[in-house]
């Protein structure tokens, strides 16, 4: 196995990590794969960072019944890992029930620990 395959497969690792701790809502699985300067840009265009994406978390009102992702196609340059894949969730937020697919985009970083998701985006299915 090459070293870049060895890299693709811990990052692929770390984003099933990432989904599965979703579905169980680990907060702290969710808070040790963040950067701390991560940056996800929402729906509407607003950029959130780590602490307020943990607090929406934290507020007890975001449930999944079903969280995965796959398809994944991954370009790793340097310490710098570009994760494109597919995401499907469904679940409850503030009472307000919620099915979609989306395809995303993830930057990981590879820090100190491991692969650290650094920013994110997705694009619901139409």
């Amino acid at each position: 196995m090459s070293d870049i395959s060895k890299l693709i497969e811990e990052v692929i690792a770390t984003e099933r990590r990432w989904v599965k701790a979703h579905l169980e809502l680990d907060l702290d699985t969710i808070a040790s794969i963040l950067s701390d300067g991560y940056r996800q840009i929402r729906a509407d265009g607003s950029v959130i960072g780590k602490e307020e994406l943990l607090a929406s978390y934290r507020s007890g009102e975001r449930k999944w019944d079903v969280a995965e992702s796959d398809d994944y196609e991954v370009r790793i340059y340097g310490e710098t890992a570009v994760l494109i894949g597919c995401w499907r969730g469904v679940g409850e937020n503030a009472g307000e029930r919620f099915d979609y697919g989306a395809r995303f985009l993830a930057v990981y970083v590879l820090e100190v620990g491991g692969w650290k998701l650094a920013a994110d985006v997705s694009v619901p299915f139409e």
